[in-house]
Order: C-alpha cells, then structure tokens, then sequence
C-alpha cells in the first residue's frame, strides 16, 4: 500500500484482538452465540452473492465494484432465515421454551451482518490498495481463503463489544 508503517500496529492489534473473540466465544461463551456468528457470516456471504447475481441493480461502492444493493438487502434476508432456522427447527439449539424467535435476536443478527459486510467492504478497500486480487488457491475461482473469512474477521469482535456493552 505504502511505505508509511504506521497502520502496521493497529492492524496487528486489531487482528489479535479478532482471533482473541473468536477463542472467547469458542471456549467460554455458549456455543449458540460461536455459532449463531458463524452461520450468520455464512449466509451474508451467500445472500450477497446470490441476490446480487440474480437481481443485479445499483452497485453499493468503487471499493467492490461486484457489490449491490441488491447483494446487500440479501445478505440480511438471508441472515435471518438461517437465524430462524437455526433457532426454530434444530431443536436442541432452541433458546425459548415456546421457540418464538424475539425482534432482539433479529436485531442482533443484523447487527452481526452488518459487521461482517463491513469486514469484507474493508479487506477489499485493503486488497484493491495492494493491488492484490486473490489471497490464495485454495478455492479455484475465488478471492482466497480470507475472502471467506473477512466479515467474522469483524463480527466476531463487534459481537464481542455489543456483549460487552449490552450484558
């Protein structure tokens, strides 16, 4: 990017801090919430990939020129079904004893997607910077492996904080 090292320690602190959440919720937290995380990063990765492919429309940034609107609102769409699903039909996942899913959970899992369209919103603005296009071969056709990672990159400590904050 540049020859200025002076975002170097943030970004490493903010990395550690990163795999530092994701150890959290792991080991110490509940599961549900390490999961609800995961599956919620998942489904805004694919909701964005498919309803931008299919709807097409305005595109959200120059930082990511493949990102729309339409990518966007399904990303939370299908945050929510997964989150509907996993909290409603896995019945040994179940956090109420009568199943209703509460507008709080549905909140928090926008909040999460949110996070984590951020987080790949930044790695791309940090990728396009490098002039880096793809971060591995793992996955053939794909950005990389980070492309899959880089929303729970920043959920994870979002999730942490608004823990933090609200408990």
């Amino acid at each position: 990017m540049s020859k200025n090292k002076k975002y170097y320690l943030p970004g490493f602190i903010f990395i550690i801090f990163s795999f530092y959440t994701f150890y959290f919720f792991r080991n110490e937290s509940d599961y549900k919430v390490f999961l609800l995380i995961i599956i919620t990063c998942i489904a805004t990765d694919i909701g964005g990939y498919i309803f931008g492919k299919i709807f097409k429309g305005p595109k959200l940034t120059k930082i990511s020129p493949n990102k729309t609107y339409a990518g966007m609102f399904g990303s939370f769409l299908l945050s929510i079904i997964f989150a509907i699903i996993y909290f409603n039909n896995l019945s040994f996942f179940r956090l109420a004893e009568d199943g209703e899913i509460g507008i709080q959970l549905m909140i928090i899992v926008l909040f999460i997607s949110i996070a984590s369209q951020v987080g790949d919103l930044t790695i791309s603005f940090f990728k396009r910077k490098s002039k880096i296009k793809n971060t591995g071969k793992i996955i053939p056709g794909h950005g990389g492996l980070l492309d899959r990672i880089d929303g729970m990159i920043f959920a994870f400590p979002f999730m942490f904080v608004l823990l933090e904050i609200i408990w």
